[in-house]
């Protein structure tokens, strides 16, 4: 091999050898993956979304999608000439809007990922969380001036039941699962926040990691004044700042806080803009986006003692 052939592999050498550490660290470990935000619109982002799930897979983890669909019901109710109103942030969903909701997660954005991942070989099942009872919900009413106030189909997570996920991942496979629930109490089908969902999954299945996706780097330190994001911070450091967060991020941080008490090792949020985000994330020192961890947790990047 010439000199100059050697020095150009060298750098692709390299980043290999620096993923070994996380390789070995995460090899046959669940990690849920929330898919939202621009990552689910742009083609570029979607492609190389599937890509770094697949990644996973065969880097020996146990990826589990997890995905909601907010633009995509928008558009279709719009469509159909249902109009979305709001209550304390969320969707007002009859049972009309509910049908869509359904259509649009489970026969729209659910397919498109599953073809996606399927690009790359047999991997990806999708499911909702209404197959085996996967996600059982109960109505959500919201307290609103201090009354509860009914917004609908719009569901409360009231248990999992992982069988059907694990079984599917002891096959080798890559679950992909819509944030729709039932209901055991009047077996109406319900809309649940997919970052809860994914949050109440990671905890059933003993997931080491949650990672969530979102249109912003992380949890700023000191929105909108600095953009400085928190790279890392315990579970009663991200409780003590919920309260002055922006209503997008709440649930998504209420999600990783109830992860991290619950069992998981890690959750983070981070940038889905940003090609790759998952790959860097998981298997570079750096990491990027912002790190959740137990507050008995050791203090270096990635929670795991010894590694920088």
């Amino acid at each position: 091999m010439s000199a100059a052939r050697k020095h150009t592999a060298l750098p692709k050498a390299q980043i290999l050898i620096e993923a070994l550490p996380w390789l070995t660290r995460h090899n046959g470990r669940i990690v849920v993956i929330k898919f939202g935000g621009n990552a689910m619109i742009d083609d570029e982002l979607k492609a190389a979304f599937a890509q770094d799930v697949v990644f996973l897979r065969h880097a020996g983890l146990k990826p589990v999608v997890v995905h909601g669909g907010g633009p995509q019901i928008s558009a279709q109710l719009d469509k159909q000439g249902l109009v979305s109103e709001f209550k304390a942030g969320l969707r007002v969903t009859t049972p009309e809007a509910m049908d869509v909701v359904r259509m649009v997660l489970a026969g729209h954005v659910q397919r498109e990922l599953v073809g996606l991942l399927n690009e790359h070989g047999p991997l990806a099942v999708g499911m909702t969380g209404e197959d085996a009872n996967t996600i059982t919900a109960t109505q959500h009413r919201p307290v609103i001036d201090g009354e509860a106030v009914d917004i609908g189909r719009v569901g409360e997570i009231t248990a999992i039941d992982t069988g059907a996920v694990q079984a599917l991942l002891d096959d080798g496979r890559i679950p992909v699962v819509s944030s729709i629930a039932r209901s055991a109490e009047d077996n109406h089908v319900y809309n649940v926040n997919a970052d809860t969902a994914a949050a109440a999954l990671a905890a059933a299945l003993g997931a080491e990691t949650l990672m969530v996706l979102t249109d912003v780097e992380g949890l700023y330190e000191d929105w909108p004044n600095s953009d400085d994001v928190i790279s890392r911070l315990t579970a009663t450091e991200l409780e003590k700042l919920l309260p002055g967060l922006s209503s997008g991020m709440v649930p998504k941080m209420q999600g990783c806080l109830h992860a991290v008490r619950n069992g998981v090792e890690t959750a983070r949020v981070i940038d889905g803009r940003v090609q790759h985000a998952i790959l860097l994330e998981i298997f570079t020192d750096e990491g990027i986006g912002t790190m959740v961890v137990p507050d008995a947790a050791p203090a270096t990047r990635h929670g795991a003692e010894g590694e920088s």
